[in-house]
């Protein structure tokens, strides 16, 4: 599976992080030996199992994002317009499964993946979006879905 399903798989959410701690936002620019994701200049992610000695104990009680992205982060990926991941009246909504960590909410991109047999390597670039607007080129894979979408995988 590619990178882009499994980013979150070794980090917890910040948002979630500070407020089980009750310590203030910046404070994880403080922890030297956490390393931090931080994705769209918008959402900050702190490596699991790195937290300081101190905080170790708030882990067990943090939500697991492994496979899961947040939907804007997501949708700039998968190159297809965020809506897809926020309103339940569109097509593929209901394709995906969804968690709300601390009002934020992140769609199973891993999940989705696997269930429709999509392979994607590294370094590929996936668009998600309806058929009549992909672009096909010979050395692009694409997966055909429900109600006239599609994904592309390109090499």
């Amino acid at each position: 599976m590619s990178s882009l399903p499994n980013t979150l798989n070794s980090f917890w959410l910040w948002r979630e992080v500070s407020s089980r701690l009750g310590v203030s936002n910046p404070a994880y620019k403080y922890w030297k030996e956490t390393p931090t994701l931080k994705l769209n200049n918008k959402y900050i992610f702190i490596q699991k199992e790195r937290l300081p000695e101190k905080y170790k104990y708030v882990e067990p009680i943090l939500t697991d994002l492994s496979g899961h992205l947040p939907i804007k982060f997501a949708s700039d990926r998968l190159h297809v317009n965020e809506h897809v991941f926020s309103y339940d009246k569109m097509r593929l909504y209901k394709e995906f499964e969804y968690k709300y960590v601390e009002d934020v909410k992140f769609v199973n991109i891993k999940k989705f993946f696997r269930e429709n047999g999509i392979q994607v390597q590294k370094n590929s670039i996936v668009q998600l979006g309806k058929i009549k607007e992909l672009d096909l080129t010979a050395n692009c894979t694409f997966y055909n879905l429900k109600n006239d979408y599609g994904i592309v995988v390109y090499e």
